[in-house]
């Protein structure tokens, strides 16, 4: 077995685990908090895909699918154009306000697509290749994608939970 197909394994298990999160939940529900001032289903959701987005588009030199597909547009928020979510005050996680599960899963989606894009001819070598010096080992393209597999598991897990909290308030 080849490393990227372990990877496009594991972005493959996001992508069904952001589909089962949000499936028939309604605007209620991605927005609902367990308490106040946490982050909610959307905000969760919204995030890891930016993460996703930001971080495969850098280490691959291409657009981010938010500015090139025109989901910045679609999403209408009030936050920066290159904004992921990070270090977000309670504030700026109510900003993400979504209408529909169906925004979150298209732009997920279109994010799944273009990491599989890149990774499905991706040359074993090329994991070694130094996509970020800031760091003390310089981080490789290897690193950076498990970092990005493990931040979206992370925050994925998070939002099952906030469902999952919803469903047993009723």
């Amino acid at each position: 077995m080849h490393a990227r197909d372990i990877l496009i394994g594991g972005f493959g298990r996001i992508q069904e685990e952001v589909h089962a999160t949000l499936d028939g939940l309604g605007p209620d529900g991605l927005h609902a908090c367990p308490v106040p001032d946490a982050n909610s289903v959307a905000w969760l959701v919204w995030h890891l895909t930016r993460v996703q987005d930001d971080h495969v588009a850098d280490a691959f030199a291409l657009d981010q699918v938010w500015l090139s597909q025109g989901w910045e547009k679609r999403f209408g928020l009030d936050l920066p154009r290159h904004d992921t979510g990070y270090g977000h005050s309670p504030a700026k996680v109510a900003k993400v306000r979504v209408d529909s599960a169906d925004l979150l899963t298209g732009y997920y989606d279109a994010v799944h697509e273009q990491t599989l894009g890149v990774l499905r001819d991706l040359p074993a070598k090329d994991l070694e290749r130094i996509v970020d010096e800031r760091w003390d080992p310089p981080v490789s393209l290897g690193v950076r994608l498990v970092s990005v597999l493990s931040d979206d598991l992370q925050h994925i897990g998070q939002a099952a939970y906030v469902r999952g909290l919803q469903s047993s308030d009723s």
